[in-house]
């Protein structure tokens, strides 16, 4: 029996940071979480040398990032998970609870590592002053990492066609 979720459908990915060097850090484009149940921001970290790479979602009131802060709401931490070593070779692909908090920051080991963010907005976004709209920040590291980054929102809606992340 074929199962009824389909990625596209259910859950899209949005391209947040495109891969590229990470020397000074970078703030992604910020996309719109109104109508969103929950979110996921995915990073990849292509960690080519020994510095660590701070990740930090932010919120804003607008697509330009209007009021730009660090998020944190009704709950002060959101949900983490770590794989260490994506890697065929040596790593593996279990994805590990990190401690709940706001931020995280890699260990320094030359690895490709993936981190996930799990956002429920009404608990971790200030809506109320109208914040819902999301963002990655990267820390200044090193010129040979390279990060990424992706957004999935499950978004409640009804209707034939999805409300769009970009307004």
């Amino acid at each position: 029996m074929s199962s009824r979720f389909s990625l596209p459908y259910s859950v899209p990915p949005i391209d947040l940071l495109p891969p590229a060097a990470d020397a000074a850090g970078r703030t992604s484009s910020y996309v719109s979480l109104a109508n969103a149940l929950k979110a996921w921001i995915v990073v990849t970290v292509n960690q080519g040398n020994a510095a660590t790479v701070a990740l930090t979602p932010l919120q804003a009131t607008s697509l330009a990032g209007a009021g730009s802060k660090a998020i944190g709401g009704v709950d002060t931490v959101a949900p983490i998970w770590l794989t260490n070593d994506t890697s065929t070779a040596t790593g593996s692909d279990a994805i590990v609870p990190q401690t709940a908090a706001l931020s995280f920051t890699t260990d320094a080991t030359l690895k490709n590592k993936q981190v996930i963010f799990e956002l429920t907005p009404e608990a971790i976004m200030d809506l109320a002053n109208g914040y819902d709209h999301i963002a990655i920040q990267t820390g200044a590291s090193n010129a040979a990492n390279i990060t990424s980054a992706k957004l999935f929102i499950e978004a409640a809606y009804a209707g034939g066609s999805r409300p769009s992340a970009y307004v």
